[in-house]
């Protein structure tokens, strides 16, 4: 089955390395400022030319409280009237970023993250949606994947029932956990019955999809409990679920200074609660997608992965890798064609950047022949737990074991472990690495080396 897995410790103790999670290649550490808003134009050109279709990406950084675990982008503020100058902002932008794109352009798929999107009021959610229809091509049939994140402390039924009014047919919703005494570790108090009713009226209103978020490694929780969370997540039936390592780095994330170290599980209790979740999940009927991601067999991205179609992007697992990703907010990343680029992460840089009628963007990279090689070979694997050397070679006009004769030591120790099975045509992620695929596409990143590994997660 292509969603077994094998839970082996000694292999997991080995391989449980920090490193990138692959939601592109090379990773956001390689980008730097040579990249500029010509580069930017000028990729936005070709796609006009090319006639790709898009996926849109809206970054709402507010957040009226803070999570100690977060490590996202965001703004904690009381004050709603802060939104206004932003999304005054995100306008012009989206205005700048539409003119140098055909109006036929289709937008298969739109995303709002955050922060909290729902922190905008209804009306300020109206007009940038009206905006987004007025300068892009959005798609009225409900046939595009239009999603967003969704707080349940910061929405209700008349908000969802906005939402699916102004095309939204997907949602995750972020939960976490579901103890008490974890909750208020890491100062997000927040109710079953808050969830379910969200949940709830997302079914009521014809929700395509429900995605629900959980973290374990969180202070406070330990196998038992996290376990009990599970269950609970299981019985409201999302269609998929993403069940994240907490990282703890507090010396990258200011909010996670107020977490208490002590509090924090042994990294044998971490473990347990992934096998614990592995199972349960299995059981329930869910499959293993790759990543910390699960979906039940009748969700796209099963069915995608099944016909070998599955890709990664910014948003992680999807099946729009195809369109050309175009990010639009403060710290929002754009892949469009060769070109990486991104705003800037601060907000008053970007609120005046495009103050004086400049696009935001603040660092990038464009990618050579060697990085969209090694791309494909990274999304292969940690897709599709496959990689045929043939159609590497075919693509690309390579000898693959020619051309990545140097990795070929790493790759023989993993098969030796029994994390891969390689030979003369192909490598396959085994039951027991499919876990750990990060660290067989860390072979083939040819960046790592010059990299502070402390700047990202481990593995598991």
């Amino acid at each position: 089955m292509l969603d077994a897995i094998r839970w082996d410790t000694d292999l997991i103790r080995r391989y449980d390395l920090a490193g990138p999670r692959y939601t592109s290649y090379p990773t956001a550490a390689q980008f730097d400022s040579q990249v500029s808003t010509f580069d930017l134009f000028h990729a936005l050109r070709d796609s006009r030319k090319a006639l790709r279709p898009l996926s849109l990406y809206v970054h709402v950084p507010f957040c009226a409280n803070i999570c100690y675990y977060c490590a996202c982008n965001k703004v904690i503020t009381k004050d709603r009237g802060r939104a206004l100058p932003y999304l005054q902002r995100l306008e012009q932008e989206i205005q700048l970023i539409a003119c140098h794109l055909d109006p036929t352009q289709k937008v298969e798929q739109l995303h709002f993250g955050g922060g909290t999107p729902t922190f905008l009021s209804h009306d300020e959610l109206r007009q940038l949606m009206a905006q987004l229809r007025k300068h892009f091509n959005l798609l009225d049939d409900d046939s595009g994947d239009y999603g967003i994140e969704i707080d349940p402390r910061e929405a209700d039924w008349s908000t969802m029932g906005l939402l699916r009014e102004l095309g939204f047919n997907r949602v995750s919703i972020g939960v976490q956990d579901l103890d008490p005494a974890v909750q208020r570790a890491v100062n997000r108090l927040q109710s079953l019955e808050e969830t379910r009713a969200v949940i709830d009226a997302a079914r009521t209103l014809q929700f395509r999809s429900i995605n629900i978020d959980l973290i374990y490694g969180l202070p406070k929780q330990t196998p038992e409990s996290f376990a009990r969370t599970v269950d609970e997540v299981i019985s409201l039936q999302p269609d998929r679920l993403s069940v994240f390592n907490y990282a703890h780095l507090p010396e990258r994330f200011m909010p996670q200074r107020r977490i208490n170290g002590n509090d924090l599980p042994a990294p044998a209790q971490k473990l347990e609660m992934l096998q614990r979740t592995i199972e349960q999940l299995t059981a329930a009927g869910y499959r293993y997608i790759g990543m910390d991601h699960f979906a039940l067999p009748d969700d796209e991205l099963a069915i995608a992965q099944e016909e070998s179609t599955l890709q990664r992007n910014f948003q992680g697992y999807t099946t729009h890798g195809h369109c050309d990703l175009i990010g639009l907010g403060v710290s929002a990343i754009s892949q469009i064609g060769d070109l990486y680029c991104q705003n800037s992460s601060d907000l008053n840089q970007y609120q005046n950047a495009l103050a004086s009628a400049q696009l935001a963007t603040s660092r990038g990279l464009l990618c050579n022949t060697d990085d969209h090689l090694r791309r494909a070979v990274i999304q292969q694997l940690i897709c599709h737990f496959n990689l045929e050397f043939a159609q590497i070679e075919q693509t690309f006009n390579i000898d693959f074991q020619g051309y990545f004769g140097k990795l070929w030591p790493q790759l023989q120790g993993m098969a030796d472990d029994g994390l891969i099975k390689l030979d003369n045509e192909r490598i396959t992620v085994l039951p027991a690495g499919r876990l750990l695929v990060r660290s067989v596409c860390m072979v083939f990143d040819a960046y790592l080396e010059q990299q502070n590994r402390q700047r990202f997660s481990r593995v598991i």
